[in-house]
């Protein structure tokens, strides 16, 4: 009887968080539907474009910068005994190049990003919500949803590719440093091997989706941070939620596109 309940209880549960979680992606979807019908209509706030941009991006090169060069550091350590094992040694630069153009650079460094920048717009906007400043912006004659998610959600669209750009270079220098204490190989060689691996079909794919990402790091973060509700616990669960759904988000998008660059690029 007890484990009948209990199955009840547990079935119960997850339909319920089934339903939540459907609700977040239908309201997300009519909130970025709004986003669109906004971008395009004046006035352009550039200033806050670029203030949140500078916000964003410049205080977010010290954590990145640290991932880019242990990602970096870590995959060529790992990957040079499997290709030595099978007598490749020599392709490890072109490896790690392309893994990390391809895939970890943008992948991880959108993954970075959401957990400091989504929960930072989430909060942020959530605590304006709580205490009634998006409800004076509004009274004020002053759009809030053009000023506060815009702006915002336009900077992590345009700021996240030139910080991927900066992982990546950041990442291939940690690989050459690990190749270089285990091996001495010659930084110029390694250049060439690296510059040789890749084609424009292995970086344009790799950048252009990070687009994808910051749009969703963005779109969520400032989702969950306009519509939170019940006060400071509002506030701690807009945070946290954002980080989890756009990780996801991020996550899920970056297997479509992945399909998709296959299909066009190979």
């Amino acid at each position: 009887m007890k484990s009948k309940t209990t199955n009840k209880y547990s079935e119960s549960v997850t339909i319920q968080r089934l339903s939540e979680f459907f609700l977040t992606i239908a309201g997300l979807t009519l909130f970025s539907i709004e986003f669109i019908k906004n971008v395009f209509l004046p006035p352009y706030e550039f200033g806050e474009i670029t203030k949140h941009m500078d916000e964003l991006g410049v205080k977010s090169l010290p954590i990145l910068g640290v991932t880019g060069f242990i990602i970096g550091l870590v995959l060529a350590m790992q990957s040079q005994p499997v290709l030595q094992r099978f007598g490749a040694g020599s392709f490890l630069p072109s490896m790690v190049s392309l893994s990390v153009v391809r895939e970890l650079g943008p992948v991880i460094t959108a993954l970075i990003f959401a957990g400091r920048v989504s929960s930072g717009i989430g909060a942020e906007l959530g605590s304006m919500r709580v205490t009634e400043q998006i409800d004076a912006m509004e009274v004020s004659a002053i759009e809030p949803f053009k000023f506060l998610v815009v702006t915002r959600v336009l900077a992590c669209t345009i700021i996240l590719p030139i910080l991927t750009v900066y992982v990546i270079f950041i990442a291939i220098f940690g690989a050459y440093l690990a190749i270089l204490l285990s091996t001495g190989m010659n930084f110029q060689l390694y250049v060439n091997s690296v510059v040789r691996s890749l084609q424009f079909s292995d970086i344009i794919p790799g950048i252009a989706k990070t687009f994808v990402f910051g749009f969703i790091v963005g779109i969520v973060g400032a989702y969950k941070g306009y519509n939170a509700k019940n006060g400071t616990a509002g506030v701690g669960k807009a945070s946290t939620s954002a980080v989890v759904l756009s990780s996801l988000l991020i996550l899920l998008m970056d297997m479509v596109l992945v399909k998709i660059t296959v299909l066009f690029w190979g």
